[in-house]
């Protein structure tokens, strides 16, 4: 009818213009009108129908629109029939959703999974929501509860929670013995880049006594610094002086609520770095660690002072003991049953206590040397049976060679006895013998031969004999190549006490000696060795009964092929895969090992791998290696 009118307005207007304007003016009113009661029309038929579907549903429109969080009405199949206007405005730029699917606004979820269960939460149009479904009588009501800012504010709290890193100048002895001068140069220039990674990282950074230091960093410094590996690590290796390259150890205490408790795991964190040789990182997260660096060789101690404070705590504890009992590794080698055969004369004849060596013959790659102690003396050895007859609360066990609870010859007989000592050269893995009352841990000894040479010398070395000295002599060659790798100062002193008393090199090295059938096999895996990024990989046969000792001395040949630097030997035994890996120090395999759940030292380490096959671990040893030693 406005339509109309004007149609009239404008043919009449020649005519009669008065009336033109009359009749324009009516239809022009008329279509303001139609607009305005077009409006409230629409908005009470709004309210009619959700009105009628609050009845259906049984829930208050009214209440629910007034509601600052978001809310949607579906039906059964997830149709939406109604949304309040912060629903709208908030997820649907203010368009009306109604008989769209609300799938889109669920994270393409069925509705009906998901009522009446736990809340979740999703991410949409920038903003973080926290869902809540519930049903109805006829379909389901879901409430959207935006929880962006406070995701904001937690990322934010996050990212300045402070962390505590200890520092501790590794070597810092070593360029002591140099002039005064230099010596002030290199702990200048050391605290100059420390100072200057603080900065760097926005961290506080403090000198402490004993040549540590303390930064305190946030999440936001912690995860860069992290994620380039700690690049701080390469910048003091370039101090040099005198082809002496200094080193730094970093423990961190990451993830803490208080300053006090990072600094306090940041102490264990320093330990733990110190124990795998140093020039490494080490995060506390939790109850975990992570390392990072530990590339080069562990700096030799050339104080004795701790092997004699050692040795006369040890000697007091046997003196309380009832009797003595020596346990190394599974799989016995040189090294651990020479050091259990060094120190039992002592403990036994010097200061009179019974003393056993707990081993099994049958899996040991030292048989050699136990026919030969054996010769002198058939009782020395017993089973882990026996041991544990003769267990009583007052027995101390002295395990040798290692630290780690699992790898011991019997973890029954560890559990059984409440007194233990720990001697071992091995770098620090987590899963260490925590409860020890002596934890005696020289990560840069060559050997355990070593450092039970040294105890021998504050203990009492008149009751060792030759037979003894070679036990020792052989785990020192055995571990450092015959003297090749991992040989210091004292390594040289040790292997002069054993000489003066009474060990043969000669007699020693043919402790070495295998079967001519060993030596085929042991060359059949070096011919079948290929190398890869300098790693030198074989995978042995496994048909030997003799196959570990056999492929850890295919290992140890395999490195003297022209530009290998590490070497891997893949075996099986039983049910499970072995590696055994090898290197002269320019690659670290126990990073290596420690990767495939394994470990050990820089030179030489192992890892034991469950229900894969030999092919399927090389694959998996080569993965490692690369994410280990990144190519550049």
């Amino acid at each position: 009818m406005s339509l109309i009118l004007i149609a009239m307005a404008v043919a009449v207007y020649r005519y009669n213009p008065v009336a033109a304007f009359i009749g324009g003016g009516f239809g022009a009113l008329s279509i303001i009108l139609s607009i305005i009661f077009g409006v409230f029309f629409r908005r009470y038929i709004a309210r009619v129908v959700a009105s009628a579907l609050s009845k259906v549903a049984g829930v208050d429109y009214d209440y629910l629109d007034k509601f600052k969080t978001p809310v949607v009405l579906t039906g059964k199949k997830g149709d939406i029939l109604w949304s309040n206007s912060r629903f709208k405005k908030q997820l649907c730029m203010g368009k009306n959703p109604v008989n769209e699917d609300v799938s889109p606004f669920i994270g393409s979820r069925e509705i009906s999974d998901i009522a009446d269960k736990e809340s979740f939460e999703i991410d949409f149009d920038a903003h973080h929501y926290l869902v809540y479904c519930t049903s109805i009588d006829e379909g389901y009501v879901c409430f959207f509860v935006d929880l962006t800012n406070y995701n904001d504010i937690f990322k934010k709290y996050n990212e300045t929670r402070k962390s505590v890193a200890l520092i501790s100048f590794d070597n810092r002895d070593e360029f002591s013995n140099d002039s005064e001068e230099e010596s002030a140069r290199v702990l200048l220039t050391l605290e100059t880049k420390l100072l200057h990674f603080a900065n760097e990282n926005n961290a506080l950074f403090k000198t402490l006594p004993n040549d540590k230091y303390m930064v305190i960093l946030d999440k936001v410094a912690l995860d860069k610094i992290t994620a380039d590996k700690f690049p701080i690590l390469k910048e003091i290796r370039e101090i040099r002086f005198n082809n002496r390259e200094a080193t730094l150890s970093i423990g961190i205490g990451a993830n803490c609520d208080t300053l006090i408790e990072s600094e306090q795991k940041a102490r264990k964190a320093l330990d733990m770095a110190l124990g795998r040789g140093g020039d490494q990182v080490a995060v506390m997260k939790g109850d975990n660690y992570e390392f990072y660096g530990g590339i080069s060789s562990g700096i030799e101690k050339m104080s004795k002072v701790r092997s004699r404070v050692i040795a006369t705590s040890i000697s007091r504890i046997i003196s309380e003991a009832d009797r003595v009992l020596l346990m190394g590794h599974r799989f016995s080698d040189l090294d651990c049953v020479g050091a259990c055969v060094g120190l039992q004369p002592v403990i036994e004849q010097g200061l009179k206590k019974q003393c056993k060596i707990v081993i099994d013959r049958e899996t040991s790659m030292a048989k050699s040397l136990i026919e030969l102690v054996k010769t002198e003396d058939k009782s020395v050895f017993i089973t882990v049976d026996e041991a544990l007859r003769m267990t009583s609360s007052r027995t101390l066990l002295i395990v040798i060679d290692t630290h780690i609870p699992d790898r011991v010859e019997s973890t029954e007989l560890l559990k059984k006895c409440r007194n233990v000592v720990v001697i071992d050269h091995h770098r620090k893995m987590v899963n260490y013998i925590d409860d020890a009352v002596i934890f005696y841990h020289e990560p840069t000894a060559s050997s355990a031969s070593e450092m039970v040479t040294e105890l021998i010398t504050y203990l009492g070395e008149s009751h060792i004999g030759k037979i003894h000295s070679e036990a020792l002599l052989s785990g020192i060659m055995l571990d450092t190549k015959n003297f090749v790798i991992r040989t210091g100062v004292r390594t040289f002193e040790a292997a002069a006490f054993l000489r003066k008393h009474g060990a043969d090199t000669v007699e020693t090295k043919q402790l070495f000696s295998g079967t001519l059938r060993n030596h085929k096999e042991k060359y059949k895996i070096v011919n079948n060795a290929e190398v890869y990024r300098n790693c030198a990989v074989s995978i042995a046969d496994g048909s030997s009964k003799d196959v570990r000792l056999i492929s850890a001395q295919a290992a140890d040949e395999l490195l003297s092929v022209e530009n290998v630097l590490a070497s891997f030997v893949i075996f099986r035994t039983g049910s499970s895969v072995n590696i055994s890996a090898r290197s002269y120090g320019k690659l670290n395999v126990q990073l290596v090992m420690e990767a495939l759940g394994g470990g050990g030292h820089q030179n030489m380490a192992a890892a034991q791998i469950a229900d894969l096959s030999e092919n399927e671990t090389k694959k998996l040893l080569i993965k490692a290696i690369d994410e280990v030693y990144p190519e550049s």
